[in-house]
């Protein structure tokens, strides 16, 4: 692909996208893994995703207002109950949210059965379209994820376990619709679990292996015509298995 100012602008807002969701996700990242709940995020973004699907099933239009506000409602709904059931049988909570991720899936595939577009639009909530990531739409989700790196690394641990769940879910809501569930899984759990043996300065190692990622991922797919998200997936999993087979044995940390 010839790369000219066109494709310039293209390319800068998906990367701006994908830097914007790694900012957030890192840290949400690394505090999921010490939480043993890795697959937290799958859930609540697939949850997110079903009150998308909902909102559009009833005629709202699918950029609205009225959309954003039905998949943040969702993805609120699924993480207090994930906090309950966390607080009711934290012993069985993985198996919880896997259920209630395979749930929400299942739900998503029955609403869409008799939308003609339906295949389409489940690979959309999947895969996601972040090379026709919207700057003014851009500009809001960093307003929305500037506040939640500020309570995160303000208040943080004092938050609880119910601020994190929402914080998570805030998160969460704003980047299934910028990048896809897949792209947002990978940025959380790739990142934190490649550096968990970097002793020190392991945010830093975390972010650089997700900016990378997505830069890598998103060149590759310049030169190549592949779709960037499945790329951004494998580029990003391959750099956090280099960062993790090249750091020290012997220095885990959670």
């Amino acid at each position: 692909m010839k790369f000219d100012a066109a494709t310039f602008g293209i390319v800068w807002p998906a990367l701006l996208a994908g830097l914007l969701v790694t900012a957030t996700h890192v840290p949400l990242g690394i505090q999921v893994l010490k939480r043993g709940i890795v697959f937290i995020d799958l859930a609540v973004a697939q949850i997110a995703g079903l009150g998308v699907i909902v909102a559009d099933r009833v005629g709202f239009e699918p950029q609205g207002a009225a959309v954003q506000v039905a998949a943040l409602c969702a993805a609120l709904g699924g993480a207090l109950l994930l906090n309950w059931t966390d607080k009711r049988w934290p012993e069985v909570q993985e198996a919880v949210i896997g259920v209630s991720f395979i749930v929400a899936a299942n739900a998503a595939i029955l609403l869409l059965a008799s939308n003609p577009h339906g295949a389409e639009h489940l690979k959309d909530l999947l895969v996601g379209q972040i090379l026709w990531a919207d700057t003014t739409r851009l500009a809001v989700v960093a307003i929305v994820y500037a506040a939640i790196l500020v309570l995160w690394f303000g208040p943080g641990e004092r938050l609880g376990r119910i601020g994190f769940y929402l914080l998570f879910a805030c998160a969460v809501t704003a980047s299934v619709q910028l990048v896809g569930v897949y792209l947002v899984f990978t940025t959380l759990i790739v990142p934190a679990l490649a550096s968990r043996r970097v002793a020190r300065k392991r945010i830093a190692a975390a972010y650089a292996v997700g900016a990378l990622g997505y830069a890598v991922g998103l060149g590759l797919s310049l030169v190549s015509d592949l779709p960037p998200g499945p790329l951004i997936v494998c580029i990003m999993t391959a750099l956090g298995a280099v960062l993790f087979a090249a750091s020290p044995r012997g220095l885990p940390t959670p």
